[in-house]
């Protein structure tokens, strides 16, 4: 299915209202109940699955991995960015551009 620009006019947060019917050699069967199964979204959801990488951190040094969120926006992921609170309330940048979904640093 390709949704067109016009006339349906969707903008990110939009959900999609769609009903499913299946066909074999036999019919078509009745339709599906009326579901939203997609939402257009242009960013992608934040990351999940923030961890210590056990296989690198020791003393001197963290590693951190974590999984892409639910959807990319429909677009390839381009980088990550690691920020973090010494417990001090201020959030700065660690490291910008990364593209594994892991980091180290001493």
């Amino acid at each position: 299915m390709t949704l067109q620009a016009s006339p349906y006019n969707l903008v990110q947060g939009d959900s999609v209202v769609a009903i499913v019917t299946v066909t074999n050699s036999y019919g078509e069967s009745l339709a599906s109940s009326p579901g939203s199964g997609a939402v257009i979204v242009l960013v992608p959801s934040s990351p999940v699955g923030l961890a210590d990488n056990k296989d690198v951190t020791n003393s001197d040094r963290i590693g951190l991995t974590w999984n892409n969120g639910l959807n990319t926006g429909g677009s390839p992921i381009i980088s990550y960015r690691i920020t973090y609170d010494q417990s001090t309330g201020t959030w700065a940048t660690l490291a910008t551009g990364i593209i594994p979904r892991s980091y180290t640093t001493t």
